[in-house]
């Protein structure tokens, strides 16, 4: 394929602000939000095939200092209450505003394919989609950035950077969500938001008494780079395997409970021989799951912050590779059945001020432990600003030590899943996806 080289100016950058008056507060996050581990920027590029040209940034500037007003803590920074590091973590609502970058492409969103390139041809230009340096400001203080690039087709690409310690992936698809409402004219956004709640999770000591281990479960960091290999799975394919499941099993599943198994399975199988993951070795599989509804009383709709437990399934790798897919789901909702219990312990401790010497929000950094998030209902895909809903989401690779995977959905008008992965080293990318490919019957 011709990979077409292309440049981008960023013409203007700015603080966006509410354009209301909204209150001057400090808040307190919760202790979620305050974990290391989430104290960085997850970073996605929003592709559009359509646009109106040279009105685009105008529209979406306008929607974002409307939607700045109902969630006006996202127009401040980040803070710690003492200043010196160890405190507790805080947004300073001021007001100050969001970093917001408009910028131009030379060319047309078709001759780079809607960046929708399975090799990732164009993921060097990916940089340029994302928001520049805000100048005179540590980049984790700002809770937003965001960049608007617009194509000579009159389509645009939208580059975010969210502050994982404000929002998980559902508040940060909610904002999106209300930001294109505004954009569209309505005076409020469907969703209302709550105004902040991040009490729900408090420990009940000075945080200093408080022991969590959350720097990392290694004591050396990996020295292997996991390598990008996109994977897509139409709903046919895991249609065939669910119903396989149910034939065979007696008992149905998901769509993620069975790309996940079948990730698992493949990815393991692919390595199993290498020197990173010996036989027998224990393996891991990490997802996240919403726990909204596991708090009593259930938090509000409309709640924006982190609220999220770690499921842990866990096998032999010798196990792992000769079980059935079959098996291997069972494994996973063995795991996910245990989420409450975990969850409510979890906080148990955290309120009564326990020490957690081992905590599940920070997995080992090996090759032996595999990390799997679900984009595909978080709700990115139907923010619409006026031109329709996005071609599809890219996400940008957090770490290039952490073997992860991304179950989103196929660029329209495809219908499917696309597995975005950095989860095995170049070496053994190829029998991985033959292995993943074989198990989807392609």
């Amino acid at each position: 394929m011709h990979r077409m080289a292309f440049s981008v100016i960023r013409s203007s950058q700015s603080l966006v602000r509410p354009c209301e008056q909204t209150p001057i507060a400090t808040l307190d996050l919760s202790e979620i939000d305050s974990l290391p581990v989430l104290r960085s920027n997850a970073q996605t590029l929003h592709v559009y095939r359509h646009g109106e040209y040279h009105q685009v940034a105008k529209v979406i500037k306008e929607g974002l200092s409307k939607a700045l007003v109902p969630y006006y803590p996202l127009a401040g920074r980040l803070k710690e209450s003492n200043g010196n590091g160890g405190g507790q973590l805080q947004v300073e609502c001021s007001g100050q505003g969001v970093w917001f970058v408009e910028a131009y492409a030379n060319c047309r969103l078709d001759a780079v394919n809607y960046f929708d390139d399975t090799v990732a041809s164009h993921s060097s230009k990916h940089g340029d989609l994302l928001p520049s340096q805000f100048p005179g400001a540590d980049g984790l203080d700002l809770l937003l950035q965001m960049q608007v690039t617009e194509f000579e087709c009159g389509g645009f690409v939208i580059g975010i950077k969210f502050s994982h310690s404000i929002c998980d992936g559902l508040g940060s698809a909610q904002f999106l969500n209300a930001v294109s409402e505004m954009a569209r004219g309505l005076k409020h956004p469907s969703i209302t938001p709550v105004v902040w709640k991040r009490d729900f999770f408090t420990n009940s000591l000075p945080r200093q008494q408080l022991n969590l281990n959350t720097t990392t479960n290694s004591s050396s960091v990996p020295n292997y780079q996991l390598g990008h290999a996109n994977i897509d799975i139409y709903m046919d394919q895991i249609n065939h395997l669910k119903r396989e499941i149910q034939e065979s099993a007696g008992w149905s599943c998901s769509s993620f409970e069975v790309v996940a198994a079948a990730l698992w399975i493949c990815r393991t199988t692919a390595v199993i021989v290498s020197d990173n993951l010996k036989q027998n070795a224990q393996v891991k599989l990490v997802f996240f799951a919403n726990c909204r509804h596991l708090l009593d009383p259930p938090l509000p709709k409309g709640f924006y912050g982190n609220c999220f437990f770690p499921v842990t399934a866990t096998a032999s790798s010798e196990t792992l590779a000769h079980s059935s897919l079959a098996d291997v789901v069972e494994m996973i909702q063995e795991a996910k059945a245990k989420l409450p219990n975990e969850f409510t312990n979890y906080i148990k401790l955290i309120k009564e001020g326990h020490q957690i010497e081992d905590d599940p929000f920070t997995p080992a950094l090996s090759y032996e432990t595999l990390l799997i998030s679900e984009w595909g209902k978080l709700g990115f895909n139907q923010v619409d600003f006026g031109w329709g809903s996005p071609e599809h989401v890219i996400p940008i690779q957090a770490s290039a030590i952490m073997p992860a995977a991304i179950v989103g959905t196929l660029p329209l008008p495809q219908n499917g899943i696309r597995l975005v992965t950095w989860c095995v080293e170049e070496i053994h990318r190829q029998n991985f996806i033959h292995h993943m490919m074989k198990m989807m019957g392609k």
